[in-house]
């Protein structure tokens, strides 16, 4: 029986071929960094604290996972800042947008009834139940609900996608990174975050429709029609 020998690839035995093979290691370093830096470039001044964020009419809070049906801790860092601002006066409704793909996995409706045991009314939550990533997310709060201006809420390795697409979808926005503890799921984010960081780059040159667009919702108008209506007399 004759034996078959796996041949490995050899290193370029010439100075030119080492050069070339150097060339192309950091060509390709680069272009994986680019769209990282763009991401940095663009959005360095619109980041801001739950402290000194500007009042605006709308918050957006982005999906981040549930745990046997309850938002996972990333995610409940994100509602509890949200509803910090909602409680401080400084957003009137807030725009929860995550996945609802599936009929066990209902990423808004927990997001929901978590801000609402927090103290934010129920009248001024309104859902997005087709957030399945970022891009759809920014797209779907602007073209279906109407959303020009924003607070965007999530973890800090995430938040300048958040912006920078939100911007290239139309909505003028400040984000607002929550602070986490870094474990590894903080590590295994950041990480995440460059290969994202390229989709993010395709999409903004693409701007291609979300998976799920549908009608024009008028969810938020009414809850800001709602927020500013006079009190009833007691």
């Amino acid at each position: 029986m004759r034996r078959f020998r796996v041949r490995r690839p050899r290193p370029p035995r010439t100075r030119t071929g080492r050069r070339r093979l150097v060339q192309v290691v950091v060509a390709v370093c680069v272009l994986a960094l680019l769209p990282a830096t763009w991401l940095r470039l663009t959005t360095d001044d619109r980041l801001r604290t739950t402290a000194d964020v500007p009042r605006t009419d709308v918050a957006v809070v982005f999906g981040a996972g549930l745990w046997d049906g309850e938002p996972s801790p990333y995610l409940a860092h994100r509602l509890a800042a949200a509803a910090g601002l909602y409680r401080a006066g400084r957003v009137e409704v807030i725009l929860v947008t995550g996945d609802n793909s599936r009929e066990d996995y209902d990423e808004p409706d927990a997001m929901r009834a978590y801000l609402t045991r927090h103290g934010v009314p129920d009248a001024r939550i309104v859902s997005d139940y087709a957030g399945f990533d970022t891009w759809d997310s920014c797209v779907r709060a602007r073209k279906i609900f109407g959303v020009d201006r924003a607070v965007l809420i999530s973890q800090g390795f995430h938040i300048r996608r958040a912006v920078a697409l939100c911007r290239t979808a139309g909505v003028s926005s400040y984000g607002v990174g929550v602070d986490d503890r870094h474990d590894v799921t903080w590590y295994y984010g950041s990480v995440r975050e460059l290969f994202a960081a390229g989709k993010a780059a395709l999409d903004a040159v693409l701007r291609p429709d979300p998976r799920f667009l549908g009608p024009r919702e008028p969810g938020v108008e009414r809850a800001l029609a709602d927020a500013r209506a006079p009190a009833a007399p007691e």
